[in-house]
């Protein structure tokens, strides 16, 4: 079990991603959040390890399809046992 921190930069707002990567997390029983942020959009992503990591992966290579990610950046978090699901926020 992992958890961690993904900033996502490019065309992130506007396109849909937020619950494109909701639909992802689903997919691969990822428990976390997904909000804008100023000019990004900031994933907190929690699962087994053969989980997170094809979540990643999608996520960070645009995870819908009028999105286009330029840049990102991840960071590794402790685990949070209170996390059930996962939680589009405004």
């Amino acid at each position: 079990m992992k958890r961690c921190l993904i900033h996502v930069y490019g065309r992130v707002q506007g396109v849909g991603f937020r619950y494109f990567t909701e639909r992802l997390a689903q997919k691969y029983k990822v428990t976390g959040t997904v909000r804008n942020v100023a000019d990004y959009v900031e994933v907190i992503a929690q699962a087994d390890n053969a989980d997170l990591d094809p979540f990643v992966n999608a996520v960070i290579h645009g995870a819908s399809p009028a999105s286009s990610v330029t840049n990102y950046h991840i960071e590794t978090l402790d685990i949070d046992p209170t996390l059930k699901k996962f939680t589009v926020l405004a």
